[in-house]
């Protein structure tokens, strides 16, 4: 096929691919990032429209979000107020996918410019069938403007370098738009200068040692560029963040640290149990991109590889072997650091433009090197096949593209309790819509309490019937609520894998790719919570007689257990506390409140064995449920000092600042070693 008719295919399917992008926006759900950036950005709003009077932007201690520049959050916010648009988020959602597509028009401009048409096309057809991309672009306003900047500022860069004397000024202009952009929307975005730095000397430092000469006019020229390049980008890109306002070199160096090692830590699955985020193997990242990525694009890169030879005899080996750089670095550096990751590898989509135009040259070199039309009938036949498993999800969950597991895990229904699945809240706003039509069928009348664990205020602010709120679901039963709207986001592994969640009080189940999602109850009696009122308030009989009438019509929330066992142990009747948190352990062994329960009271009952055993689950439950430390160590002491002593220091070693544990530390010195004792003894005065 001739290249005309190359141009027209792709330009053609560009145009296609944003209208069913922008289609499938209007039916995308709002996700739990969405509603804290965009609260955000009003804030940044109100910065601006008080000329500074306004310091809530500033003011982030919770969410840390000063740190972000979220600029293109700020900017559709803008275009919010400005135009007085109502449907904030299907609004959001419309420019969150107009970002998604430009990242991968880009990208296949990329490949264009690299290879030809036929290898833009094939990048198209790529992120076409890329649920997860194609997902995150219909409502993430942070990590897809931001690969869009990325790939963008890489693409930029090298045809800058590649230019040789003759430099093009709107090149120069996208460049450093670009990387403004980028460092506006993360402050991590600062690589792409280090980038153009590295990529200038090393390119050409190759160019010397290959031709043996040197154009000193032209890296003159160049380095004159690139230095202004980077001064401008920075300038214009804190332009609509706050804090870097306030300190344009000192705030951006700071966002950049504190984002390196971001300081919210979260539970979630992976590989079948639940873990801390700062506790992830170190193939957390690259494996939870091998399970979502799909397989075409795996044979697209093994075909890369198989015919990346080719590149020397095209003279292109520098030019791809930048772009493996920009893929490869930031995992290789982050898998060095150590860093704090979680939701799959949601903040590296900025990858995976660089991953489809490495899959898509792979592609193009096979069309390359197969003349005969059987051949080339069996390639095609190829990206067919390949394409079916992702397609076919995307056809049966159209709201939930994100959601996508491959072939490796066996689908979404494989990976179900192994690994995260809607850890964004999107089900949420299909469950809203369902529950106010549910509601309005049934003619409730007054107050309808709905709690839900993210917030749906957004979906209910057009009834005012309906009071919002957030709720853990583990606590459920400790909170007052009519409804509930419940993603299966912490949702213990042992729950999902033995379907004993959604409960029985599910009076709405969603669905994607055959497993529930989100559920919505219905609750069928307050006596959980009356009975959790009483025994706060010290009535522990009448607390008794509320548990066990709620137990009639709810025995599988081992909350309800845990609280029970202690308005039991209240009033002197051990036994049968001890037997009802066992009947708690049993819906979920890992519950750390009820196995520390049973540990102290093991302890108390001098069964130290037992205790001993209790606290330790605990731990390999929740390393970060620090009290188990200090218990565990307490009855270690006596028997095994040193071992004691490690477990604390394990404890201190998670949080250092853990006064009971630096407190009981020091009471393991207290005989042998005074000095030491008291240095640990101010140091956890020093602790308020």
């Amino acid at each position: 096929m001739n290249g005309a008719k190359l141009k027209y295919i792709f330009y053609f399917s560009s145009v296609i691919l944003l209208f069913l992008m922008l289609l499938s926006s209007r039916r995308a759900g709002i996700s739990c990032d969405e509603v804290l950036h965009y609260n955000h950005s009003v804030s940044v709003y109100n910065y601006f429209a008080t000329h500074g009077a306004d310091r809530s932007a500033l003011n982030t201690p919770v969410s840390n979000l000063k740190y972000y520049g979220q600029s293109y959050d700020n900017i559709v916010t803008i275009l919010i107020k400005w135009f007085g648009i109502d449907d904030v988020y299907g609004f959001r959602h419309l420019m969150s996918t107009l970002a998604g597509w430009l990242a991968i028009f880009i990208t296949a401009l990329f490949a264009v410019w690299l290879t030809g048409y036929r290898a833009g096309i094939i990048v198209l057809i790529l992120f076409a069938v890329s649920p997860t991309f194609i997902g995150h672009s219909l409502n993430n306003l942070k990590d897809i403007p931001f690969s869009l900047g990325y790939i963008s500022s890489t693409f930029f860069t090298l045809k800058f370098l590649f230019s040789g004397r003759k430099i093009s000024f709107p090149d120069i202009l996208f460049l450093t738009a670009s990387i403004a952009f980028s460092i506006s929307i993360r402050a991590g975005g600062l690589i792409l200068i280090c980038y153009l730095f590295f990529f200038f000397c090393l390119f050409y430092l190759i160019k010397y040692l290959t031709d043996n000469k040197i154009d000193f006019i032209e890296i003159r020229a160049k380095l004159f560029w690139i230095t202004g390049i980077a001064i401008a980008s920075w300038a214009l890109s804190i332009l609509l963040w706050p804090f870097a306002l306030e300190g344009p070199v000192s705030n951006v160096l700071e966002s950049y640290r504190v984002m390196a090692h971001f300081p919210d830590t979260f539970r979630q699955i992976f590989e079948g149990k639940t873990e801390w985020s700062d506790y992830m193997p170190w193939y957390y990242l690259p494996k939870s991109m091998l399970i979502t990525i799909p397989l075409i694009v795996f044979a697209g890169i093994i075909l890369f590889c198989i015919f990346s030879k080719d590149l020397f005899r095209q003279g292109k080996v520098i030019l791809f072997g930048f772009i493996l750089f920009t893929v490869f670095f930031p995992v290789i550096f982050v898998i060095y650091e150590k860093s704090n990751l979680y939701s799959s590898w949601r903040q590296f989509l900025f990858l995976y433009p660089g991953i489809v135009l490495l899959a898509a040259t792979g592609f193009h070199f096979l069309f390359e090197k197969i003349k005969n039309r059987y051949f080339i009938a069996g390639a095609v036949l190829l990206l067919l096949l390949l394409s079916v498993h992702p397609l076919r999800f995307m056809m049966t969950n159209q709201r939930y593209f994100y959601l996508y597991y491959n072939q490796f895990t066996g689908g979404l229904k494989g990976s179900y309790g192994n690994y995260e699945t809607d850890y964004y809240y999107v089900s949420e706003t299909e469950a809203s819509e369902w529950l106010i039509d549910y509601l309005e069928k049934k003619g409730i009348s007054g107050k309808v309490k709905v709690r839900a664990t993210y917030s749906v205020q957004w979906q209910f602010r057009n009834h005012p019937e309906v009071e919002t709120s957030y709720f853990r679901y583990e606590e459920r039963s400790q909170s007052d609520w009519d409804y509930a709207i419940v993603v299966n986001r912490y949702i213990p592994p042992f729950r999902l894998k033995n379907n004993t969640w959604p409960p029985q009080n599910a009076i709405h189940i969603i669905y994607a790719g055959k497993i529930p999602v989100c559920a919505v109850l219905e609750r069928k009696s307050k006596d959980d919570y009356f009975g959790y009122t009483a025994l706060n308030e010290g009535r522990s009989s009448d607390a008794i007689k509320y548990f066990e009438e709620v137990l009639k019509v709810d025995d599988k929330d081992e909350m309800i257990f845990f609280n029970f066992a202690k308005a039991l142990y209240n009033d002197g009747q051990y036994q049968r506390a001890d037997t009802v948190l066992k009947k708690g352990l049993a819906l979920n062994p890992g519950f750390e409140p009820i196995l520390m329960y049973l540990g102290n009271i093991a302890g108390f009952q001098n069964k130290d064995d037992e205790a001993i055993m209790y606290y330790e689950r605990v731990i390999r439950a929740d390393k970060k449920y620090f009290e188990a430390y200090t218990g565990l160590s307490r009855l270690l002491a006596v028997k095994d000092l040193m071992r004691a002593r490690a477990v604390l220091r394990t404890c201190l070693t998670i949080n250092a600042r853990y006064k009971p544990a630096i407190i009981a530390l020091a009471d393991t010195y207290r005989k042998t070693n005074p000095e030491i004792a008291k240095k640990y003894e101010d140091l956890a005065n020093s602790i308020k």
